[in-house]
């Protein structure tokens, strides 16, 4: 059974950083294309980053461009997500996601989800 884990997530001030992974498992298929998406309370999923199966073309929207960047490494099965220069409304629930058949920061072209890492950013 295909499974998605995150870790990594925690709480940092303002200014600081954090790497976040995705350990894939049980998926029978080759490299589909992943995503990680993030969630606040009473907020929609909001994609923040996508990466195709080699790993070598990546989108991050404008507003986390710079900062944030993401990566995947097929040996290990394991998707990152590195964030700089964190602020208080990166605060969420982070999530990674797999299955995608395209480059897209729309959650339901994804079919397989974890369960969420926590990130808390304070001012």
């Amino acid at each position: 059974q295909a499974q998605l884990v995150e870790s990594g997530g925690g709480s940092v001030q303002a200014g600081g950083s954090l790497r976040l992974s995705c350990d894939a498992s049980g998926f029978s298929h080759t490299p589909t294309y992943m995503g990680w998406f993030r969630q606040s309370p009473g907020k929609e999923r909001e994609g923040v980053a996508t990466i195709n199966p080699p790993g070598d073309v990546r989108f991050v929207p404008g507003r986390m461009r710079g900062r944030f960047t993401i990566a995947r490494d097929n040996v290990k099965n394991t998707m990152y997500l590195q964030m700089n220069s964190l602020k208080p409304e990166d605060t969420a629930m982070y999530y990674c996601a797999a299955g995608g058949s395209s480059l897209s920061l729309e959650p339901s072209t994804y079919s397989t989800w974890g369960q969420g890492t926590q990130v808390t950013v304070s001012s």
